[in-house]
């Protein structure tokens, strides 16, 4: 498979090429083009400022990255920034579409599971001529960020914005009638066997209707009221907040090589072991059914409304889940596996350009100053992201701490250095369609664990 590549030309190219036409055909036809809006791009009034278009999906976020834009325009006045948030559901079929049609936003957040279908088709602008020439200083982010948006032969296709890792929320009420403390929950260990610790405390936060605990004898596992963990569906093939915290310290990893990976180790012994144990906690009663799981209601309002005790969520979500009104939630770090530690697939959203914009230069002016310190000093102190750079980071911890939120709950994989970057790949769409059956399947009780080896066999022929 050939990946187009941009060049620096494209920095200066007219929006409207042959070959992006081409590559935006191909786009249509992954199924992904819906309704197009108006509303045009780095568009400018005769004579007056260029307007870009920035788009974002989390509506949180907005007011951090308006002052953003409001401190960008104080300093540039022959540029404004118009922002554009649609939700999550939406964002995607609404950009390719824009891709399609050659009218997408000058500027917008990309998630490392969708930007190699954009660089596949020669959709976004080539940074990393830019980035030479300004003389960017790449080693203000955390550690693994700026590889995530690297090219697989070269170029670089964002700037870092900022990174997210996995925490266990809990109901504190429910947390001290069990007869554990937050502390207590630093220590707790599973394993594939008996599911060790932290699979006894799961025990202990379930009860049945007749208020009998998962741990006491006479548990009906069938009529359970609250579940000692939830989650919202099975995760295809990425488990991100389901079941990836147990895998990956299960000494397994999605992947042979990253980024741009060509072999996915869903056929893996770790991998099958920990799926095994992990839908065995629906057998249990400890978690719920794959089809109350997936009945409508999301995790976080379960978690929110009483009907589990537990939720693996991630920090992108701290502030959503823990400032519900009338429940007291918190959260703690995912437990220590197999491998001795615990473990969290890091991944890091990036600000691209569309490579047909009409205003390369300025579109680059604003990404820059997205990944600016003096941008993710502000982004940190409103205490709803933890921002790429380093020193973000550290004001980021200290801004959720100060409403009272356990950043550390997140931050711990940072400092102890058990992050997994998450798998980025040309095919991810493709890669889907084959794991998320298959893992439907399999927390159905439609098939058995070892089913994952033929479909971790589909998954590999997609590069062959």
């Amino acid at each position: 498979m050939t990946h187009a590549r941009s060049t620096t030309a494209k920095a200066t190219t007219p929006r409207g090429g042959v070959r992006r036409r081409t590559a935006a055909a191909a786009l249509a036809l992954t199924g992904l083009a819906g309704v197009l809006t108006a509303c045009g791009p780095g568009e400018a009034a005769e004579g007056g400022p260029v307007t870009l278009t920035y788009w974002m999906w989390d509506s949180a976020q907005l007011p951090a990255y308006q002052a953003c834009a409001t401190e960008f325009e104080a300093a540039h006045p022959d540029i404004r920034i118009n922002i554009e948030q649609y939700g999550w559901g939406d964002y995607w079929t609404q950009l390719t579409a824009r891709m399609v049609a050659e009218n997408a936003p000058d500027v917008f957040v990309d998630h490392t599971q969708q930007f190699g279908k954009f660089v596949e088709y020669d959709q976004l602008l080539d940074l990393d001529p830019l980035v030479e020439r300004d003389d960017v200083d790449l080693d203000i982010y955390q550690d693994g960020l700026v590889s995530l948006w690297e090219g697989p032969e070269s170029g670089r296709y964002a700037l870092p914005k900022d990174w997210d890792t996995e925490g266990l929320f809990y109901n504190s009420t429910m947390l001290a009638d069990a007869g554990y403390t937050a502390e207590d929950l630093d220590s707790l260990e599973w394993n594939p066997t008996d599911g060790g610790t932290f699979e006894a405390f799961l025990a202990r936060m379930t009860v049945d209707a007749n208020g009998v605990r998962g741990d006491e004898e006479g548990f009906d596992p069938e009529d359970v009221a609250v579940y000692g963990m939830g989650y919202g569906e099975a995760g295809a093939g990425y488990g991100q907040v389901q079941w990836s915290p147990f895998a990956l310290s299960n000494n397994w990893v999605y992947s042979d090589e990253h980024p741009w990976s060509t072999s996915f180790n869903y056929g893996d012994p770790e991998f099958i072991e920990t799926i095994r144990w992990y839908r065995s906690l629906i057998e249990k009663g400890y978690m719920p059914p794959f089809a109350v799981a997936t009945s409508g209601i999301g995790g976080t309002d379960a978690l929110a409304n009483g009907a589990y005790a537990t939720l693996v969520e991630g920090s992108w979500n701290a502030r959503n889940v823990i400032e519900r009104e009338g429940v007291e939630l918190q959260v703690a770090p995912t437990p220590i596996g197999p491998s001795g530690e615990r473990a969290s697939v890091i991944n890091g959203l990036g600000d691209s350009i569309w490579a047909g914009t009409p205003n390369p230069e300025e579109a680059w002016l604003w990404v820059k100053h997205l990944a600016s310190p003096e941008c993710q000093l502000s982004v940190a102190d409103a205490a709803t992201v933890f921002p790429a750079s380093l020193d973000a980071t550290d004001r980021a911890i200290d801004a959720f701490t100060a409403i009272g939120i356990n950043a550390e709950a997140f931050s711990v994989h940072i400092e102890d250095g058990t992050t997994v970057p998450s798998p980025v790949v040309d095919q991810w769409s493709q890669l889907t369609t084959i794991m998320q059956p298959a893992m439907d399947r399999i927390f159905s009780f439609g098939a058995d664990p070892d089913s994952l080896v033929d479909a971790g066999e589909q998954v590999n022929r997609l590069w062959e």
